[in-house]
């Protein structure tokens, strides 16, 4: 298993993904798990060789996958996630003679912002994700709306390669575990309810979305961001305005803005005391966060993107909003109409997470997400 990102070290869904699918795959079959970054007790870590320190950061990461594809030798197969370890995957699979399955969490041509964050290196990333799925033994899609993105973005993809294995959630782990005294030692109101935002600063998350729709939330309303890891200098500094606008706007404690990573106990604890998780995603293959909130039976808003469409069930579990790229305006004007709604409803809010983590516990469960992939493991060995 080749992920950037390991516990610890996790800042996005493809780290969770990656660490329940090991976790679930391990009763099924041996897993040797690289990573990046410092020594892990139960995995091999790789550092960014010393003389790419300084260089671009695409630079450094292909000099940490050359590192894996070397420390390789002697597996049966090599499994990558994102373009952070597909170069790995995939001369490993050259060097060693063996296959290459890939998941695919998000394709970098649908994401033209990480130009901001890599500048050139954005050009790396996508000639190594253009490369490796061009020869992959199997692509594992987390959504049906990525296995379209797939096929569309990589016309040269054979369509019988790419298999669709959703997203997963433990639903032991993410379970309704409310605390209001840790909500309170995290600086929100009790008295107040409040809507959840989880995720990174990034312009794919659409937090600046977020925020100018919050203008329009209902007054008592409280926003809680646990936003962290911005992508670039300038999209932190534009989120910090923003906050600082809407707080102007609406008063110093209409917003609580935990600004480094949550803990997922701490998170659970918050999905578990919201009144709604909102996810205003431009982009999103499928939007492991939803399912989060989900188990911890809370109602989500999220924006009608990609795979988000196939986790939550509008009207059931949780409210759609359509986003159109042309009209964020309208966009942000729906998204708060649609919040509202809920906290002049909260008994509707109160049913949607419940329907909202039958449905988490009954079609996202991790076991049969393992058993999937261990077939398309076997598949592609057969051959």
């Amino acid at each position: 298993m080749l992920t950037r990102e390991w516990p610890p070290e996790i800042y996005g869904g493809a780290g969770v993904h990656v660490d329940q699918l090991v976790a679930h795959l391990r009763p099924l079959v041996d897993v040797e798990v690289h990573c990046f970054g410092p020594d892990r007790p139960d995995a091999t870590a790789h550092q960014v060789p010393a003389a790419l320190i300084s260089a671009n950061p695409a630079l450094g990461v292909l000099g940490v996958d050359l590192e894996m594809a070397a420390a390789t030798a002697g597996l049966d197969l090599l499994h990558s996630h994102t373009w952070y370890t597909n170069f790995a995957g995939h001369t490993g699979a050259l060097l060693h003679g063996i296959p290459h399955v890939l998941t695919a969490h998000s394709l970098e041509p649908l994401r033209p912002w990480k130009q901001e964050q890599l500048g050139g290196g954005y050009r790396v990333s996508s000639w190594v994700e253009s490369t490796t799925y061009a020869s992959a033994d199997a692509i594992i899609a987390v959504s049906n709306g990525m296995r379209a993105d797939v096929l569309t973005t990589y016309p040269f993809v054979d369509p019988a390669t790419v298999h669709v294995i959703h997203n997963g959630i433990d639903t032991d782990l993410y379970s309704p575990t409310p605390d209001p005294i840790a909500l309170a030692e995290l600086g929100i109101d009790g008295t107040r309810p409040y809507v959840l935002f989880v995720g990174r600063i990034t312009q794919q998350k659409g937090l600046v979305h977020l925020l100018n729709a919050a203008r329009s939330f209902s007054d008592d309303l409280v926003l809680v961001l646990a936003a962290s890891s911005p992508d670039t200098e300038e999209i932190a500094a534009q989120t910090a305005q923003a906050v600082d606008q809407l707080r102007a706007a609406r008063g110093e404690d209409s917003v609580v803005w935990l600004k480094e990573q949550v803990a997922r106990p701490t998170l659970i604890k918050l999905f578990s005391g919201a009144l709604a998780f909102v996810c205003p995603s431009v982009y999103e293959p499928l939007g492991i966060v939803n399912l989060e909130a989900m188990a911890c039976q809370t109602a989500v808003v999220a924006s009608a993107v990609g795979g988000i469409q196939e986790v939550v069930v509008d009207g059931q579990t949780g409210l759609l909003v359509s986003y159109e790229a042309r009209d964020p305006a309208g966009f942000e004007r729906d998204f708060a109409a649609a919040v509202n709604s809920l906290v002049a409803d909260p008994s509707r809010a109160t049913a949607m997470g419940a329907a909202g983590r039958s449905r988490a516990q009954s079609e996202f469960g991790w076991p049969a997400i393992a058993e999937r992939t261990v077939a398309i493991y076997q598949q592609v060995l057969d051959r």
